[in-house]
């Protein structure tokens, strides 16, 4: 009866709206080989689960479930028959609760291990690519990278540099700036807290690692 009662409410948003805001990071021609880009249903509020929510692509010849991870992500397909059929990108609750746009986040190793210096670029990547979509990014500056996994898990962070070893504080926050749910289990990288060279070991795998852009 709620599954029903869920597909009732269901709304859509312009798949070519999406469509225009996802394009523009594919044509983007600066660096950016250390950044992903994702497209996001964000709920407005924290309260509102993520469990359960789907998301699909429809129209007249396309029919497409894009799944979405526990920050509401998904990986977006650029379909030309979609955009000029003008489908639909139909989820399963009121949209009104929720904030649909691309979001970007620095790609997560396989190993688990980063150079300071990779990540600090990985950061200026994401700024330059804010700076050339939002000319509000001008005046800030990188400050560091965001580790953020389920909030059940025990992961930890950790800082290696040639004279010791520690592990990052782990709080309880959003994996991404502005996100309403703010229950992740995350641990925030620093640049200026640390030597300029380091190693970031994190030995399980993040949901999400975001610039940290104040």
């Amino acid at each position: 009866m709620q599954e029903q009662a869920q597909e009732k409410e269901a709304g859509w948003v312009s798949y070519r709206d999406a469509y225009r805001a996802m394009v523009t990071f594919a044509k983007y021609g600066k660096a950016k080989n250390f950044l992903q880009n994702h497209y996001q249903v964000a709920p407005k509020d924290g309260s509102q689960p993520v469990d359960g929510l789907r998301l699909t692509l429809s129209g007249r010849t396309t029919q497409l479930n894009l799944p979405l991870d526990a920050t509401g992500r998904t990986t977006f397909p650029l379909l030309k028959a979609a955009y000029d059929e003008n489908a639909m990108l139909v989820l399963n609750r009121t949209i009104s609760q929720y904030t649909f746009g691309p979001r970007i986040s620095i790609v997560a190793r396989v190993d688990g291990v980063y150079e300071s210096a990779d990540l600090r670029a990985a950061c200026d990547q994401a700024l330059q690519y804010m700076r050339h979509t939002d000319a509000s990014y001008a005046n800030r500056h990188c400050a560091g990278v965001r580790f953020a996994f389920l909030p059940k898990s025990d992961a930890a962070v950790r800082v290696r540099d040639p004279l010791r070893e520690s592990t990052l504080p782990a709080g309880q926050g959003a994996a991404f700036d502005g996100d309403a749910n703010t229950n992740f289990r995350v641990m925030v990288y620093r640049f200026a807290e640390w030597p300029e060279k380091v190693q970031v070991i994190s030995q399980n795998a993040p949901v999400a690692i975001a610039p940290v852009i104040e």
